[in-house]
Order: C-alpha cells, then structure tokens, then sequence
C-alpha cells in the first residue's frame, strides 16, 4: 500500500526518520491510517521515498517503542489500536474479525450485517 502523503524535504534540518516518524503519528491521529492498517514493508517505503533502508527502519522501531505501530513478525508492521484499555482490545477484536471475514471472501456488506445482527441479539 502505497502511502502518497508522505514526502521527505531533503532540505530540512529535521532528519529524515523523524520526518517519516512524524508524519505518520499525524497519520494516525488524523485517522487518514486507521488502526490495524498494514504498512508497506521497510525496504518498499525506502524505495518510495528514496530513502535508506536503515533510515525507514529507525522511524519504524521509534513508532513501535512508542506503540504507535505494531509488528507481527513476517506479516508485517501495522498502525497498532488506540485509546483506553476496553477501547485497545474491541479494535483488535475488529481488526481480527475483518482479517478472518476477507480470508473466508465474505463481502463486506454481509460481514457487517453479521455484526449488527451480533450486536443486537
């Protein structure tokens, strides 16, 4: 997935992984990444941006520490669940029930359906 609003002024006095770093926490906070969205892999980002792999590297490892993102091993780095506790554990509740819904080829409007019905029994 490529992430377009991303740019890196070479210009800047600001480092590049921090630019990227901040970007993407104004992504989130925007909603413009929702929770549970993969990320493009380290060495595609770099890529993308003409960057170093080490440099996209660093601002992945930074946002994890922060928990802004999270990595799942091999499957990838994901914009990790926000808000309290309750919150944190329905959006991966959510994230795993749209996971599980796509791999079965369930459309999203019936998968939606389910949860209404779900939710009002």
């Amino acid at each position: 997935m490529p992430l377009s609003f991303l740019t890196i002024d070479s210009t800047s006095a600001t480092p590049p992984f921090e630019q990227l770093r901040v970007q993407l926490i104004e992504a989130v906070r925007s909603g413009e990444l929702a929770a549970g969205t993969r990320l493009p892999p380290v060495r595609a980002l770099a890529a993308d941006l003409g960057l170093a792999t080490n440099t996209v590297a660093r601002a992945y490892r930074a946002l994890e520490r922060d928990e802004v993102i999270e990595t799942r091993g091999r499957n990838g780095s994901f914009v990790a669940a926000t808000g309290d506790a309750t919150h944190r554990q329905a959006q991966l509740a959510a994230i795993a029930y749209a996971d599980r819904v796509t791999g079965l080829g369930v459309d999203p409007a019936e998968a939606l359906a389910l949860v209404a019905a779900a939710l009002a029994r």
